[in-house]
């Protein structure tokens, strides 16, 4: 009986790359040797994964480039016996450029990076945390269209040379006044529908808040970054979801780098030229960086001198980003050293100067 098991055949392992879309997914399948053993087009959904498990059997490693719906492509094969690696779409770009970019190509990539074990594998949090950084994106989706609505109203008004804040158009007698400053009637109806979307927002929002405070509250990491100065709860909760375990970043420069905080940078022999922020990260982490920055025009803000400093030479925008790296790297020595915020000691003080000072701090 034993000798019958001995010559059964196992099943050898195929390496499978797959490039998911809209509405098909292309794939490949290659032997442990490299070569094509099968590729093809299926659906992109449910029963597209079970016609691949069905044809592929379950012995099978598997790569699948990081999109909209690659955690769920993965979960769902993985629930079949599959072994699934989640790759970072830009790394794969840089590993692997190609002349010729098709979905075909592109699944025979994936496959052949599976096959080497050269897979740029991305961190994936789990679905606690996927759900908790839902529920914190429909709230800023939900602030973003209010601010949006708020932005109409003065583009509005300053049409007709008027400056009236938000306060002051609530009032009861607020249309009839416009209608005195001589606002025509098509923009008085506009302002009005504006205020009546922001009141909605308000009440969509509100809500919002009071689900995710208890979370802002029971998470230390959020307390701890609460504080860093122009972060409250709700902001040091996003912060710290997206960011997730801080040891995943060896260095404050990674989790600039991250976000998208950081410049480009083109260098040619001698010569080297920063340029706009790339942009390569977390959208998410990003905004939240330079949502907190927006507090840096305060004298009391440890970052105001860098803020005034860097927005006469170049502007607004690149002063609130030059903060917003500040509060990142402010963000990854208070996780990395589990201590809060404390601002660096004043020039000629004798204070000892804390983990986040200006020496860590450098822009």
């Amino acid at each position: 009986m034993a000798k019958a098991r001995a010559d059964v055949v196992q099943p050898a392992m195929r390496y499978v790359g797959i490039d998911w879309a809209y509405r098909r997914a292309a794939w490949c399948a290659l032997s442990a040797g490299g070569e094509i053993l099968d590729e093809g087009l299926v659906g992109a959904d449910e029963d597209g994964l079970a016609r691949l498990v069905l044809g592929l059997g379950a012995d099978v490693r598997a790569c699948v480039e990081m999109m909209s719906g690659a955690v769920w492509v993965r979960d769902q094969l993985a629930a079949a016996g599959w072994q699934v690696q989640v790759a970072h779409a830009r790394k794969v770009r840089d590993i692997a450029p190609l002349a010729c970019k098709t979905d075909r190509v592109d699944a025979r990539v994936l496959a052949e990076l599976c096959r080497r074990d050269l897979v740029p594998e991305l961190w994936i949090a789990s679905l606690d945390d996927r759900a908790l950084r839902e529920r914190l994106k429909r709230r800023m989706h939900l602030v973003r269209l209010r601010t949006s609505a708020k932005n109409r109203i003065f583009g509005l008004l300053t049409q007709w040379g008027l400056r009236l804040s938000l306060k002051r158009l609530r009032e009861h007698d607020a249309i009839e006044l416009l209608e005195a400053r001589g606002v025509p009637a098509a923009w008085r109806d506009s302002i009005a529908e504006a205020l009546a979307v922001i009141d909605l927002l308000d009440a969509r929002i509100a809500p919002i808040d009071r689900e995710l405070r208890p979370f802002a509250q029971a998470d230390a990491r959020a307390t701890l970054l609460a504080t860093i100065p122009g972060i409250g709860p709700l902001l040091s909760l996003t912060i710290a979801s997206e960011i997730g375990d801080v040891t995943r970043f060896g260095s404050p420069p990674k989790l600039v780098g991250y976000a998208g905080l950081a410049p480009r940078i083109k260098q040619s022999g001698d010569r080297s030229r920063t340029g706009a922020l790339s942009k390569a990260g977390s959208r998410t982490l990003r905004w939240a960086a330079i949502e907190a920055a927006q507090q840096a025009w305060r004298w009391t803000n440890p970052w105001h001198g860098l803020y005034v400093d860097v927005a006469k030479r170049h502007g607004r925008n690149p002063a609130k980003s030059a903060v917003a790296r500040k509060v990142l790297i402010a963000a990854w020595h208070v996780l990395a050293r589990n201590e809060p915020f404390k601002p660096s000691r004043p020039r000629g003080g004798n204070t000892p100067v804390s983990a986040s000072s200006s020496m860590f701090l450098a822009a």
